[in-house]
């Protein structure tokens, strides 16, 4: 089905009518004007097995700015713990009257999967650490806001690149566009293999800043080091934290943006977060429209 499950290849002029689409709703929102989309009416289901605010909420917005109705599926609550599969829980959605699914999974290839075996689209919202599509869609809008063309323009993409989904999904975004990736991060965290995402790679965050015209700050995650190697936070504070004494060496129109939640003080200084060169909650505003584009192009093709 015509789902959205990665960035991977994904053809230019396919990523520009996205960012045009949720541009053209953020607009009139803005207006105050009410959608008219084919999703109206419709069922979304929205099957979150990992947990998550930003994403969830911001498709719960985007469902009911469309004028669908949201179908929240609990992981915790269902029959999954009874031992039924994910292909089996999705099936049942659709049974019910699902026209689009909206999936997060631990499992990388799980999105993809279902997309594949359902006949309704499938809309990867976070696949274990491959990929976070419409994440790296709102980042590019919230990069082209800030930047304008994108061609040429050079992103620095910095902290934990190795287990991020996001910076995964974005490198794609930016590769598409016609932008080129810059990553650095620890050497657990951030190694050279990652230059197949068409990225160039430097080893510290003081070698990528001075050619940057963007930057964005990744969280350390936790939850996916496992037995990984790493430098006590205040060594990481001081190697790869985004300070006030480093955003201070950028030029003024360099924007900084982190895909959140924010861990301040760690990988990014709370003044840096809230300084006017930060697009943060231009990102998470920007989510539901990203959002409202995603589902509804799947209601369109």
């Amino acid at each position: 089905m015509n789902g959205l499950t990665t960035l991977r290849e994904m053809r230019p002029e396919r990523v520009v009518r996205l960012l045009d689409a949720a541009a053209a709703h953020r607009d009139a929102v803005a207006r105050g004007e009410e959608v008219a989309s084919p999703r109206a009416g419709q069922l979304v289901a929205l099957m979150f097995y990992e947990a998550s605010t930003r994403t969830r909420f911001s498709f719960e917005a985007a469902i009911h700015r469309l004028g669908a109705r949201p179908m929240a599926f609990q992981a915790a609550g269902s029959s999954a713990k009874k031992g039924e599969s994910l292909l089996d829980s999705v099936r049942t959605l659709v049974a019910h009257g699902a026209s689009v699914v909206v999936v997060r999974h631990s499992s990388v290839g799980a999105a993809r999967f279902l997309d594949e075996h359902v006949p309704v689209p499938v809309v990867n919202a976070g696949s274990g650490t491959g990929e976070h599509p419409t994440q790296g869609l709102l980042d590019l809008m919230t990069l082209r806001d800030a930047l304008g063309t994108m061609e040429g323009r050079r992103v620095a993409i910095v902290g934990d690149v190795r287990h991020s989904r996001v910076a995964r999904s974005v490198c794609h975004g930016l590769v598409a566009l016609g932008a080129q990736p810059i990553l650095s991060g620890p050497g657990t965290l951030c190694g050279p293999e990652l230059a197949a995402l068409g990225a160039d790679v430097r080893p510290t965050i003081d070698d990528v800043l001075p050619d940057a015209d963007a930057v964005m700050m990744l969280r350390i995650q936790r939850e996916r080091l496992g037995t990984a190697a790493m430098a006590s936070v205040a060594e990481y504070r001081r190697r790869w934290a985004l300070t006030s004494e480093r955003a201070a060496t950028l030029a003024p129109s360099v924007p900084v943006l982190h895909p959140a939640p924010m861990n301040r003080g760690v990988e990014i200084d709370g003044d840096v977060a809230d300084s006017p060169r930060s697009r943060i909650f231009d990102q998470m505003a920007n989510a539901v429209f990203v959002r409202m584009a995603v589902l509804e192009e799947g209601a369109c093709a």
